[in-house]
């Protein structure tokens, strides 16, 4: 622990012209009796920095204490030995630069800050990396264009890199394509580029193992220490590596599954994928007869957008049919083209393509939707389309038809994944006698085994594959870190990770290559990734105490911790993304950080002045996620946005790391009120990690039996989803849960 740190408080920004700092010096040195207090204008010039350099070199002090602007910022100025306790106290944002000038509870809020800085610093321990013996090989498994390129990416930055692919040859779906998407400009042409060129780098690079009809067979470990084995022609191999891509592409939707768009009524209703094929292995034909196609209507969307079959967008059938409808063109210049669609999307350059596509006299494109596929008297198929443009029902006859469905990921069992996390959802809501607790978990262990869609093959307790977000992709951080998983050191790219062509397919796989070196450089370092990058910190477990509750294995969303026979926790520390979820699952408290654990949020509680019932001072505590809240909380602070100065911040790694003993110690120590402000969650934004939001809610329901063996209103505690560009709402919330307390009245335990 840090027993004598130092205290650096800056008086530039404002912060002198709002502060009395010589008495804010003063909380310092007479009440925390600290080595070191010094003032200094500008803290974060060279000057300013060199001073704590100095104290730190003499021995003065173990830790530094920044009571300047914001932690999110002048980080590079401020950055000292990790073995150097810090903690900065956010006086310019949070105080100075959003409360009025020299005035009384200013000072106050000020002088609450710093000490529950300096506790902070005080309970802390320096954090050391941690020393393993780092791979720094990467695996990607897939050897299609994403696999292709990833694994080029890695090579050529000097990594090695082992290649698997289940089927016996490399190129995957783009090597059986008659043409590809136009890739250069006026992009109105079709390319006949495959991938033989990338296939011949991959298969002769010194620095790439590829691996043909091959499977993995166990994944085992932790990021940095993945031990892969893996079943080849020549027999069982293992090998290390340090980090994973998973690019192992997209299959077809089922179209059995769509009869009523006719596929099963007759073989010349096909897929798009199967006219792809027909039209690469040569001239095109109908399937019942083997005569030339004189006329096809393409069906957009069969089966995507659809909320029974595929509700998104796949992303590259518009531009499919269009490529199709020029292969038509090409055999027969004379074959009338159909393309009934929702919506045409060709993002990007491929407009172009669109464009010439419509400019076409035999390329008929309506919008509508198909409402019936039937066999004509004349031996044609009979498609019937309603909601067009011409707001007409018509019917139209054609020798063939072409679904365009969708693309579905290569990925574990979507319908699985979503069942273990309605058995997890019930478990957490049960209590231990209850049994539906005994029948959610045994969903569990049953479900998170789905058979038959098994890649990865992990050895992790919380199931053998990558659990899937939306949709089935298993794609975990689609709105902050693409790529990610919710397992740490893997990575998806392609269309495995979301629809999308081949193009953008090479893009993603030179991003995914990048957060898996990133990873290993990371652990090579003892470091955290995304999105505490670069923490050294680590969680600990005092197993003593641990009564096998499996409530942190359960409940930590990226699988950090495997368990023993009897349910006890086992850390793989080079899997945790550093959240504290497991901190706040724990009703034993047994789990800690060395910067960050239950007793310091707590002594920084209890670090807070709590004014007596006459003075008509409420004190109203705020839980803010370091991620969305904390830092709208400082864009607020930049547009000097004034709000009730009753508040007192409290930052958390992530709402799920909330421990609920710290509302009891705040509500029985005098605190009027909490306010805990999270991530949104949901399918249109996301929690930093994942759950953690959902979890915060979650608990607050015990918190419930707190309020009542407590005697306190319910309204004293408020739950609150905010995201990080909702900054000029925040001041509103803070108000007016600081004005419903102010009806309320007193905490009645103040004085206890």
């Amino acid at each position: 622990m840090a027993k004598s740190p130092g205290v650096y408080i800056c008086s530039g920004c404002s912060i002198g012209e709002s502060i009395d700092v010589p008495k804010l010096a003063k909380v310092a040195e007479s009440e925390f009796k600290v080595p070191r207090c010094q003032v200094h204008p500008v803290l974060c010039n060279p000057e300013g920095v060199e001073l704590i350099r100095k104290d730190l070199a003499d021995g003065a002090i173990d830790g530094v204490v920044i009571a300047a602007c914001s932690p999110r910022v002048k980080t590079d100025a401020f950055a000292f030995d990790p073995t150097v306790v810090l903690d900065r106290v956010n006086l310019r944002e949070h105080v100075a630069w959003c409360q009025k000038p020299n005035d009384e509870d200013t000072q106050m809020m000020a002088e609450d800050y710093l000490r529950m800085g300096i506790v902070k610093a005080q309970k802390s321990e320096p954090l050391e990396p941690m020393h393993d013996e780092i791979s720094r090989k990467i695996l990607v498994v897939g050897g299609g264009v994403t696999g292709l390129t990833a694994a080029l990416e890695g090579a050529n930055a000097g990594y090695e890199v082992v290649l698997v692919e289940k089927d016996s040859r490399l190129g995957g779906f783009v090597s059986t394509l008659k043409k590809r998407f136009p890739t250069a400009p006026p992009y109105t042409e079709l390319t006949v580029d495959g991938v033989a060129a990338q296939i011949e780098s991959v298969s002769y690079h010194p620095k790439i193992e590829v691996l043909t009809s091959a499977k993995i067979l166990k994944t085992s470990g932790q990021p940095g220490m993945f031990d892969v084995t893996i079943a080849t022609g020549a027999g069982e191999m293992k090998t290390r590596v340090g980090s994973i891509v998973l690019a192992t592409g997209w299959k077809p939707y089922d179209a059995t599954k769509l009869g009523h768009l006719g596929y099963g009524l007759s073989p010349d209703v096909v897929t798009n994928v199967e006219f792809e094929r027909m039209a690469a292995g040569g001239p095109i034909a109908r399937p019942s007869d083997g005569k030339a196609v004189e006329s096809v209507l393409f069906v957009q969307c069969a089966g995507s957008r659809d909320k029974d079959h595929l509700p998104y967008c796949s992303s590259v059938c518009c531009m499919a049919s269009l490529k199709h409808a020029a292969y038509v063109h090409e055999q027969n210049p004379d074959a009338a083209v159909y393309i009934v669609y929702k919506d045409i999307r060709t993002p990007g350059q491929y407009e172009r393509f669109y464009r010439a596509a419509q400019d076409h006299p035999l390329n008929f494109l309506t919008k509508g939707e198909v409402v019936g596929v039937e066999k004509a008297d004349s031996g044609a198929l009979a498609v019937t389309v309603k909601d067009t443009l011409l707001d007409e029902r018509i019917r139209i006859e054609v020798g063939l038809v072409v679904l365009a469905t969708g693309m579905v990921p290569n990925a574990a069992d979507g319908v699985a994944i979503r069942a273990v996390k309605d058995a997890r959802a019930t478990l957490a809501r049960a209590d231990a006698t209850e049994p539906q607790k005994v029948d959610a978990r045994n969903k569990i262990e049953t479900l998170a085994h789905h058979e038959g869609t098994e890649i990865l093959q992990l050895t992790y307790r919380q199931g053998p594959d990558l659990p899937a977000f939306r949709y089935g992709f298993p794609d975990s951080h689609f709105v902050c870190f693409p790529y990610e998983t919710r397992r740490t050191g893997i990575y998806a790219a392609g269309a495995v990770r979301s629809p999308m062509d081949a193009a953008r397919a090479q893009e993603d796989a030179a991003g995914a290559m990048l957060k898996a070196i990133q990873s290993v450089e990371l652990e090579a370092a003892g470091a955290a990734v995304h999105p505490r990058a670069g923490d050294l910190s680590f969680p600990s477990f005092f197993l003593q105490r641990c009564t096998q509750c499996k409530r942190c294995t359960e409940e930590c969303p990226f699988g950090t911790l495997d368990e023993d026979v009897k349910g006890t926790p086992q850390l793989n520390a080079f899997r945790c993304r550093r959240c504290g979820v497991c901190m706040g699952a724990c009703p034993e408290r047994i789990i800690s950080f060395k910067n960050y654990s239950v007793e310091i949020i707590a002594s920084m509680i209890k670090a807070i002045e709590v004014p007596e019932e006459e003075d008509e001072k409420p004190r109203v505590l705020v839980f803010m996620c370091e991620n969305d809240a904390y830092p709208a909380l400082d864009v607020a602070g930049l547009n000097r946005v004034q709000y009730d100065p009753s508040v007192r911040v409290i930052p958390l790694r992530c709402l799920g790391s909330l421990n609920i003993v710290w509302i009891a110690d705040a509500l029985s120590g005098g605190i009027d009120g909490v306010m805990l402000v999270g991530c949104k969650y949901g399918d249109d934004y996301q929690c930093h990690y994942m759950q953690g939001s959902e979890l915060a809610n979650r608990r607050l329901e015990n918190v419930k039996e707190t309020l009542q063996r407590l005697q306190l209103e319910s309204e004293r505690i408020q739950l609150t989803q905010l995201a990080i560009n909702e900054y000029d709402r925040l001041p509103g919330l803070i108000n007016g849960f600081v004005e419903r307390i102010r009806e309320l009245g007193p905490n009645p335990y103040k004085g206890f």
